[in-house]
């Protein structure tokens, strides 16, 4: 399921997990563009120059940095048959010392909803987050009312673990969020949380 090579990459059945590239500059604007309205009311609100070059420019740099310095794994899904960028998944602030901890957030273009590939990823991410990472503890969270988010963290493992008021700003509000943990060493019972 894992492979490293020169640069990060994380091989599942069908999927590349790996950093964004300048090259996928043209496939990203039109996914992001083209789901659009499935994406923003689960997302804080897109800068006016959300969608530009030099954003997305300034997100590369970024994930290589990120990677580089072990504070994140900034990741696109890139469908192996055909080489179709499909979404996202980014753990983020990736924390050492005693807590062993990151932050899982994603998010898929709406064509590709519904086919398993981020329930593909996810199981990719948190084993590499466990394996080589090291790591003890992932943790996401979403809005109450996004369904089909919680249902794919509980599918992935994911523990429903309480409510953070005010979490993130979503649209522009502060909105409360859901919190979710996966851990390595998980001895807790299932939950019932919807």
């Amino acid at each position: 399921m894992l492979a490293l090579r020169r640069k990060l990459r994380i091989e599942t059945d069908r999927l590349t997990l790996r950093p964004p590239q300048h090259t996928d500059f043209n496939a990203w604007t039109s996914l992001r563009r083209d789901s659009e309205s499935f994406l923003t009311p689960w997302e804080p609100t897109w800068a006016d120059d959300h969608l530009s070059r030099k954003a997305f420019t300034n997100r590369v740099y970024w994930a290589n940095r990120s990677v580089a310095a072990g504070t994140a794994l900034p990741l696109f899904l890139i469908r192996r048959e055909d080489d179709m960028l499909l979404g996202a998944i980014t753990l983020d602030n990736i924390r050492r010392g005693p807590a062993q901890a990151g932050t899982l957030g994603y998010w898929t273009g709406l064509p590709f909803v519904r086919h398993g590939y981020m329930a593909e990823a996810i199981a990719a991410v948190t084993h590499h987050a466990f394996s080589p990472l090291d790591l003890s503890r992932i943790e996401a969270a979403c809005l109450p009312e996004n369904v089909a988010s919680r249902g794919l963290l509980e599918r992935s493992g994911f523990k429903y673990e309480g409510v953070a008021q005010s979490y993130l700003q979503i649209s522009g509000r502060w909105r409360t969020h859901v919190l979710y943990a996966a851990l390595r060493l998980d001895r807790r019972g299932r939950t019932l949380a919807g």
